[in-house]
């Protein structure tokens, strides 16, 4: 699912087609058969309007369990590589992809993290439900990360309810490292949902982090998991990195 450009050279939001309905067909069966989700508070997720999912992040698999048990169509940003391959192996990757709902975005930091959130507001703003995982990257110990403050941004700005996520299991049902899936019960648990607005603009950086804070205690709520109180990232490489990173404490 690729994005056109529009005359201004903003990518143009593409709705999902019917691969992603006939992947939902064949795909959300099938889980349920051999997987048996224990899915709880699918009515806190309103049927209309723009809404943000905010989940835990604990496997690969989390990407399909979601669009699979949410009781709407839901879309996500992945790697752009993911629909960028060549012959048949890029052609499943990109029919795959397509059927969950995912839209391709290049990855990084600095004006390609703000393309990525701007990529992401221009699909909530669609009046879609919109899954990301406020961690930023997957859990490996299984403890719940710090919150990155771009869903309070994204939040904020767009004015969408935001439902809390809890998943438990799917790091069982498919480890970091496994190619494929294994039989193993999971639970996915959709939170009551979040007014975040009195926590001020977007502007603020001190609104971004409250709300933040407060979507991650919702899903610490519906996970129970430890908390690791620091970013899901990789130690400073050096001296510098640790300077940089004490003087730009917020990321996003």
């Amino acid at each position: 699912m690729s994005s056109d450009q529009t005359d201004e050279g903003v990518a143009e939001v593409q709705k999902p087609g019917a691969m992603y309905y006939a992947g939902r067909i064949l795909m959300a069966p099938l889980l349920k058969l051999v997987y048996r989700p224990h899915v709880i508070g699918k009515r806190n997720v309103p049927k209309h309007g723009p809404v943000i999912l905010a989940s835990n992040h604990l496997s690969f698999i989390d990407s399909v369990v979601i669009p699979m048990t949410a009781p709407r169509r839901v879309q996500f940003l992945a790697k752009s590589s993911y629909f960028e391959g060549t012959g048949v192996k890029g052609r499943i990757s990109r029919a795959f992809f397509t059927a969950i709902g995912a839209v391709g975005v290049k990855r990084g930091a600095g004006a390609a993290a703000q393309e990525a959130l701007d990529q992401s507001r221009r699909i909530i703003d669609t009046g879609a439900a919109f899954a990301l995982y406020p961690e930023g990257t997957r859990s490996l110990d299984g403890r719940l990360y710090k919150g990155r403050t771009g869903i309070g941004w994204l939040a904020l700005t767009t004015g969408a309810v935001v439902v809390p996520v809890g998943l438990i299991g799917t790091d069982q049902m498919q480890p970091v490292g496994a190619k494929f899936p294994k039989p193993h019960r999971i639970t996915v648990r959709f939170g009551e949902p979040l007014d975040l607005s009195h926590f001020g603009p977007p502007e603020s950086g001190r609104a971004r982090r409250q709300a933040t804070d407060a979507i991650m205690a919702a899903i610490h709520s519906l996970t129970g998991q430890e908390l690791a109180g620091v970013y899901n990232e990789a130690p400073p490489a050096s001296t510098v990195e640790r300077v940089k990173r004490a003087l730009r404490p917020e990321r996003f």
